[in-house]
């Protein structure tokens, strides 16, 4: 089966040797997206709801880019450099999701690339 290389200008460019999302067959690996400015390149500022939003409007540009949406995501990986970050990250992730929800896990980590407190990576489904 064939990969096909997912790329948006709507998201980061990649930081390291990877592509921003792979799609193989109806599925699409989404790599991590941290909260960075796509136009800048640089960190949003703000708290952890700030870079919450600012990945996940990253998370929605690339799946946008692969022909789906946030609602075809099977599988969401969350990362937080703190897991007291847990309820607020649960609210962002609210706005931006419905039921049924995507399966998830959330991962405390000590520490990701830029200096982020956030990344999100997800297993798309589409057709």
């Amino acid at each position: 089966m064939s990969r096909k290389i997912i790329q948006t200008d709507q998201a980061p460019a990649a930081i390291g040797p990877y592509s921003q999302a792979v799609r193989v067959g109806d599925t699409v690996y989404l790599s991590g997206q941290i909260p960075l400015d796509p136009a800048t390149g640089d960190l949003v500022d703000g708290d952890i709801a700030a870079q919450a939003r600012r990945a996940f409007d990253n998370l929605k540009a690339v799946c946008e880019a692969a022909g789906g949406s946030l609602g075809h995501i099977a599988r969401l990986g969350l990362y937080v450099t703190d897991l007291g970050d847990f309820a607020s990250v649960n609210a962002v992730m609210a706005e931006y999701f419905q039921t049924p929800y995507p399966a998830r896990s959330t991962i405390e980590v000590s520490g990701l690339p830029k200096g982020a407190a956030f990344e999100v990576d997800a297993v798309m489904v589409v057709s």
